[in-house]
């Protein structure tokens, strides 16, 4: 287990329900919030949790995409909002089974490098889960959506991915975790939306080739009715294993209006992002 894992204080920020019905640029500015505060040793190094309903979060080579708008209108008949996020990777489908999980860290003590972070995610994700034991594993999954090094899987079908945001001596290393549902399925939708996006036209970028079988849920992979409030209760567990002290807090006045800053940031630069061409 990663040393990083085990801090004096762990603070804790569930919004795996409060978050479902608001855009996920919200959690995105709430990173970048936390990332100062943790960052600067204004606060605890902070786990949070959060859930958002039916959303594609496109990477920033998707919307170069020659026929984005295209696509996003696709995504739209099909009963969901995209938006572009603030870190790295590709598209990749949130709704009500999928769990994100922010870890939050400080680089005051020193420097923290990106493989340090993904093994830090990877070890909370097994200990998370410790009847997949030894069985989840991390490397790039060819054929899955906003493929990466740090993919996580079992038996070669992937459950999950990493992406990392770093902001004054802060890192948010955060995870989706396809909890329920039909891996497959969302991977399908992400399928159609690069196809209606690209019309197999030639691009610089070369984006993934989805296949669907090679995407599954934690439920399919280990044949259980897990759920995302499940996951969320053995966090809380496994927190307590790791600390000296957990603190549930949400923001404070002046953390508030720090995040009012950085969302204000992501809104304006998600509409630059997404405005006709």
């Amino acid at each position: 287990m990663h040393s990083l894992l085990q801090q004096d204080t762990w603070r804790f920020i569930d919004q795996s329900i409060t978050m479902k019905n608001k855009s996920p640029l919200e959690s995105f500015a709430m990173d970048d919030t936390l990332c100062q505060l943790v960052g600067q040793l204004q606060s605890h190094s902070t786990v949070r949790t959060w859930v958002h309903d039916d959303t594609v979060v496109l990477g920033i080579q998707d919307h170069r995409l020659p026929f984005v708008q295209e696509g996003i209108q696709l995504l739209n008949e099909r009963g969901y909002q995209a938006i572009v996020r603030n870190s790295g990777g590709l598209a990749v489908v949130l709704d009500s089974g999928v769990l994100n999980i922010s870890i939050i860290l400080s680089e005051q003590q020193g420097a923290i490098n990106i493989n340090e972070g993904y093994d830090v995610m990877l070890d909370l994700i097994k200990l998370l889960f410790p009847e997949a034991g030894e069985k989840i594993e991390a490397y790039e999954i060819i054929g899955s959506y906003c493929p990466g090094s740090y993919d996580l899987s079992i038996g070669g079908k992937k459950f999950a991915g990493i992406s990392q945001r770093r902001i004054r001596q802060g890192i948010a290393v955060q995870i989706y975790l396809c909890i329920e549902g039909s891996g497959s399925e969302r991977a399908k939708l992400v399928k159609d939306f690069y196809s209606i996006s690209l019309k197999e036209e030639e691009t610089k970028f070369e984006y993934p080739n989805i296949q669907p079988k090679v995407m599954a849920s934690l439920s399919e992979l280990l044949n259980t009715s897990l759920t995302v409030q499940d996951t969320v209760f053995r966090l809380q567990a496994v927190l307590k294993q790791l600390s000296n002290q957990n603190t549930v807090q949400a923001l404070n006045q002046e953390e508030l209006e720090l995040y009012a800053f950085y969302l204000k940031r992501v809104l304006e630069r998600n509409e630059k992002m997404l405005s006709k061409k």
